[in-house]
């Protein structure tokens, strides 16, 4: 019996120290982490394209964590310089991602800029990569006979497209490219943790 108290103290402490380490440290060290001056909040277009990115699951095929060069050739296949946490302040939830069936998107729209270019790779992938295994999502998009005033229709090479027809993007495609095209980190990293300066994660910029 006198031996459980001692034991208890010493279970107690272990699981203090495991808090302190495992949660009150990191939790420290991400809290004064400031978002860089070029990183901007997401618009609403962009969070709704984000929602339809978690949903769709590309994070298990795309990542979103260019390594260093030390780790890995990631810079030399075009995929931007390492990134750092102040890159990732507006996220929630996060979408590093640990797969790369397909290439990583953290620079994405940087290394294609082009709504109509994203636009036709999800709707036909292989139109711009003979090669590719990307799966298509043509629910994203609609055919009609004629497109409309207000209709974004969508370059889609004859061999890809239903004849007679033309594909129109619906919004969710548009938004879900907008949401792409936000992912340009060419700015330079931030390194070192600054004061919290009452920014919000999960923002939105109009």
């Amino acid at each position: 019996m006198n031996r459980l108290l001692p034991l208890g103290l010493v279970a107690l402490a272990i699981l203090a120290l495991a808090m302190i380490f495992l949660l009150i440290g990191p939790a420290l060290q991400i809290a004064p982490i400031e978002a860089p001056k070029q990183l901007e909040p997401y618009s609403k277009a962009e969070l709704r394209g984000r929602a339809h990115y978690v949903g769709l699951g590309c994070v298990y095929c795309h990542s979103q964590q260019p390594r260093d060069p030390s780790q890995a050739p990631d810079q030399a296949r075009g995929w931007g310089r390492p990134s750092t946490a102040a890159d990732y302040v507006y996220d929630r939830p996060h979408q590093l991602g640990t797969m790369r069936t397909g290439p990583d998107l953290f620079n994405i729209g940087a290394r294609q800029p082009s709504r109509a270019w994203q636009l036709t790779h999800l709707y036909a992938p292989r139109a711009v990569h003979p090669d590719s295994i990307m799966p298509a999502f043509p629910f994203l998009f609609e055919t009609k006979d004629s497109a409309g005033p207000d209709d974004v229709v969508v370059d889609v090479p004859k061999a890809f497209r239903p004849e007679g027809k033309v594909v129109v993007a619906r919004q969710s495609a548009l938004d879900l490219v907008a949401y792409l095209l936000s992912l340009d980190h060419s700015y330079p990293p931030v390194h070192r943790n600054l004061r919290d300066n009452g920014y919000r994660h999960g923002g939105e910029r109009g």
